[in-house]
């Protein structure tokens, strides 16, 4: 399953560690959101190990969506370590995200 970060957590689970982190900052209402969230669940188990993937909800959470500049959702970003290095708005493929996400592993 995948991981949910909190405005509360985000520091510690993504800021501070070392390695990549995706993202998925969304809400309940979206539609294009609730179309990824298979995506997401499926790339979490995947790549368990390699990247921590997951979830932030907007709704519950606005200080991270704020301070990252989050004025539409989907929006996925891939941070490695503490630095956005990838941002996607908006629906997107599995294949694409792997491919983006690929390029920061090594």
């Amino acid at each position: 399953m995948a991981f949910e970060f909190t405005d509360t957590n985000f520091k510690d689970e993504v800021l501070e560690k070392k390695g990549v982190a995706v993202v998925d900052f969304w809400a309940e209402w979206c539609g294009p959101c609730r179309m990824i969230t298979p995506i997401i669940e499926e790339l979490s188990g995947e790549y368990e190990g390699k990247a921590v993937i997951g979830k932030l909800n907007v709704d519950h959470n606005p200080e991270v969506a704020m301070k990252y500049g989050v004025r539409s959702i989907p929006t996925i970003l891939i941070i490695k370590d503490g630095e956005v290095v990838e941002k996607q708005v908006g629906a997107t493929s599995k294949a694409a995200l792997e491919e983006k996400i690929n390029a920061h592993l090594s």
